[in-house]
Order: structure tokens, then C-alpha cells, then sequence
């Protein structure tokens, strides 16, 4: 009979210590756009976390409407480490970031840190933070 009971807690206890893990959440990580200009389509945002992902495939990402020529977003339970953010005004609202010749972005953007590229995309190394222990805002300016 002993030998069930301690299953039974066993069980209890195990499943108690899932749902309290499950339930640890990580950081929240605010992004303010501004300079924006004009309130024609919608800001799109990429979180990157890692080098090789940066500006290719998104780790989160979220979309908003913009308002007073800018925007925030809250992304939620972001686990510590390094990230960069990339942002694009979709003005003409057609979902996708407009290119011209040779690739050059027709349409505002940034990254965080404020990091812009020479000749090329932004890098990494300019654009990456550290989210580590608690929740932290970015400020990106078109």
C-alpha cells in the first residue's frame, strides 16, 4: 500500500513541477518606431537571435498599424540571449519591404542599436542587444 501511495505523490508532485516550470515566463521586449512619415500602412518587425538568422529568418515577428507617424510592440516571454531587431514601413501596404535597383530598399527601415550599413545591410554586430534577467525597450527611428 506504501509502495502506491508514494507513486501517487510521485505522479502529484512530478506533474506540479511541470506546470510551474511551464508556467516560468521569459522577458517582454517593447519596440518603439518613430520618425515614421506618414500613417499609410503598417510597420513590420523581425526579432533576430543570431547571427546567421539576422535579416533572413525571423525569430519573432509582429505587425502594427501605425499612429502619430509611429508605433510600439510588445513581444512576450522572449528568453535571455542576443538578438537585433529589424523594422520596415510598409507604406503602400502591399506586405512586402519594395526594393529598386540593385536592391536598395525603396521603403524606410532600421535595426536595432540605431545600426545602418555601408554599402550594404546593417550588421550584426551593430544591431545586436542582450536581453538578460528582465524586460527592456528598444527605440528604433526611421
Amino acid at each position: 500500500m506504501n509502495y502506491f501511495i508514494t507513486i501517487i505523490f510521485s505522479v502529484i508532485l512530478s506533474t506540479t513541477s511541470s506546470a510551474f516550470a511551464q508556467s516560468s515566463t521569459g522577458n517582454d521586449l517593447t519596440i518603439k518606431v518613430s520618425g515614421i512619415d506618414s500613417n499609410d500602412g503598417k510597420i513590420f518587425i523581425g526579432l533576430y537571435n543570431s547571427e546567421d538568422s539576422f535579416l533572413n529568418k525571423t525569430f519573432k515577428r509582429a505587425v502594427s498599424k501605425i499612429e502619430n507617424n509611429q508605433c510600439a510592440v510588445v513581444l512576450k516571454d522572449i528568453p535571455e540571449g542576443v538578438y537585433a531587431i529589424s523594422v520596415f514601413h510598409d507604406e503602400n501596404d502591399n506586405n512586402k519591404m519594395d526594393k529598386g535597383m540593385f536592391g536598395i530598399p525603396k521603403e524606410d527601415y532600421g535595426c536595432s542599436n540605431d545600426a545602418t550599413g555601408f554599402m550594404g545591410p546593417p550588421k550584426w554586430e551593430d544591431a545586436k542587444f542582450e536581453i538578460k534577467g528582465k524586460s527592456i525597450s528598444q527605440h528604433i527611428k526611421l
